[in-house]
């Protein structure tokens, strides 16, 4: 919308300046790639994926089984090795929102991975290095002193841990980007390929799943910690490798600056303009014309209407020139509404952190628990922490029955035939309803695991299946639709930070897991008396705590879909 269409003068708009959107000073740097040829066909994505694999598999050879590593090899309690494995892995969720900012506003994508690496290896090299301390699970085993070897032990891969947390949040933040603008968007078969990238993205990341849960585990706890801890650290280094030596197939995109700026620009403009009203016609408010400013326009809308003010053209907007005039006095309309638009995410958002809490007890109690249990199936040993391989092959069969079972019976049943399918925002409520559940199948598990030990039995690890199906299915419905969700509504300047946010719930998660930990403990393990996160389960009551986590999801799903029904979609003009 041109404001010069807008006013009853047609040369005012040309008073004003002619754009406030969240672009970079430099011209120059409007330029998206360093590279001006076109590489149609690039095997550059195909590199990214091949890393993603590697890095996948080094992290998930780290986190799967480390509150087992953090029991047996450090001697932690099975509160404390919970609570330490919840607090790092929302560390590692939590860096990727940092990451974002410094590769949009300073190093861009490439330099920051690169970085990134660098401090993720020596990480990875320190976590390997604490497994090979001098016998400090056979001395303590001995009944020796054991404190200052174990004290050593756990420095060292602690400040491993958290170097890997730091790298891997860089990694993280930017590769998914990184790998997508390798392809051209100019190009009908590229931009096939983008869509398609994505979906092989996120298999890649399954991948190193199923490995680690498989081989590494079984390496780790049958073999020697040292080893599988170093073919995880080996995997880090041939990606880092590879990804150096391929650094001429790359289309490499300057960093484009913070959209924070622009945000803020709107808050100071709307407070600066605190007396002023509001036009009755909203299209008098200020916006660019398409000609001055080819950023896609987003469509007014009437919540939070105090940051409309910031779009209110006053008189001395009007008498300013061009060049003196500030966009921290007045902001464009589509400035408005991205703020308007993170405003709307936040309660969706919020409510994405009580998913990750409970989804969080996939590394930390459902492996406990499923120590405690008969770990053979069909004679075969299987490590508690194995399931998790289990598990992503649940979300595969997850994403096949939603899409050829799901989505064909719900268009079956609607008129409208492909709108039958379910919105982003439904699949986001199936999904916490479907982690109520898998905590309640947790939770009736455990009561049998309990009434068994009883009787000086011991329950197959196979019974704990169904609670990981279902926790599958949450993470396909909630996590995926959510990542598209939070990709589709950013505003086009802010795609990254939206993306890092929506992984920031699950560090955000995380450490709420740590805290529920210690509440729990804290009312529980009262005068003396075992909790319900006790070192021996049997005289804990874990079921209890599964209870809880579902009753919380369930309220969760019922404070998410009053979000959900009144929230309004953005809409873009052009």
């Amino acid at each position: 919308m041109d404001a010069g269409d807008a006013m009853e003068s047609g040369q005012r708009a040309a008073l004003l300046p002619e754009s406030h959107g969240p672009k970079t000073e430099d011209d120059s740097l409007q330029v998206p790639l360093l590279k001006d040829k076109k590489r149609s066909g690039s095997k550059a994505p195909a590199i990214v994926l091949g890393f993603e694999c590697l890095e996948s598999t080094a992290f998930n050879g780290i986190s799967t089984n480390l509150v087992v590593y953090l029991e047996t090899v450090l001697h932690g309690s099975n509160l404390a090795s919970a609570s330490n494995v919840t607090t790092w892995y929302g560390t590692s969720y939590l860096t990727p929102i940092f990451g974002a900012i410094v590769a949009d506003t300073f190093l861009g994508n490439y330099n920051t991975i690169l970085i990134s690496l660098a401090v993720y290896l020596l990480g990875m090299m320190l976590v390997t290095f604490s497994a090979f301390l001098p016998a400090t699970a056979a001395l303590c085993a001995a009944g020796a002193t054991c404190g200052t070897g174990a004290a050593a032990a756990q420095t060292v891969a602690f400040v491993g841990l958290y170097l890997v947390a730091v790298g891997s949040g860089g990694v993280r933040s930017s590769l998914l980007p990184f790998g997508a603008e390798q392809c051209d968007d100019d190009s009908a078969a590229d931009r096939e390929r983008k869509a398609a990238f994505f979906s092989w993205f996120y298999l890649c990341v399954d991948f190193g799943l199923i490995v680690s849960g498989v081989l590494l585990v079984w390496i780790q706890q049958n073999v020697s910690w040292g080893l599988g801890f170093g073919i995880a650290t080996a995997c880090i280094a041939v990606a880092f490798a590879a990804f150096v030596l391929a650094t001429p197939m790359y289309k490499r995109r300057l960093p484009t600056g913070t959209p924070l700026k622009s945000l803020a620009q709107v808050v100071v403009a709307a407070f600066r303009k605190v007396g002023m009203k509001l036009p009755a016609d909203a299209e008098l408010l200020y916006e660019v014309s398409d000609k001055v400013d080819s950023q896609p326009k987003i469509a007014h809308t009437s919540e939070f209407t105090f940051l409309d003010k910031a779009a209110v053209v006053s008189e001395s907007d009007l008498e300013e020139r061009p060049e003196a005039a500030s966009s921290w006095k007045l902001c464009t309309v589509t400035q408005v509404e991205e703020l308007k638009i993170l405003l709307r995410l936040l309660p969706i958002w919020a409510t994405s952190i009580i998913v990750s809490a409970a989804y969080s007890q996939m590394s930390t109690t459902f492996i406990q628990q499923g120590s405690a249990m008969d770990m053979h199936i069909f004679s075969v040993p299987v490590p508690a922490a194995s399931l998790s391989s289990f598990q992503v092959l649940c979300v595969l069969t997850w994403v096949i029955l939603y899409s050829k079972v799901i989505v064909p019976a719900l268009r079956g049943f609607s008129s409208s035939g492909a709108a039958g399918e379910p919105s982003q925002l439904q699949r986001m409520g199936a999904g916490r309803l479907l982690m109520a559940l898998a905590m309640a199948v947790a939770a009736l598990v455990e009561t049998k695991r309990l009434n068994a030990a009883a009787s000086g039995e011991a329950i197959n690890i196979a019974w704990q299946m169904p609670q990981y199906f279902f926790l599958a299915g949450a993470e396909v419905f909630c996590y995926i639709a959510q990542l598209e969700f939070f990709f589709g509504e950013a505003p086009d300047t802010m795609k990254s930070t939206c993306t890092s946010l929506a992984l920031l719930t699950i560090a955000l998660g995380s450490y709420l897991s740590s805290l529920i930990y210690a509440v729990v403990e804290a009312f529980t393990a009262t005068a003396g008396g075992h909790g319900w996160i006790s070192d021996d389960l049997n005289q804990g009551h874990l079921d209890y705590f599964f209870w809880m986590l579902a009753a919380m999801c369930t309220l969760n799903f019922v404070v998410y879909s009053g979000f959900a029904k009144n929230y309004k979609l953005k809409t873009v003009l052009s």
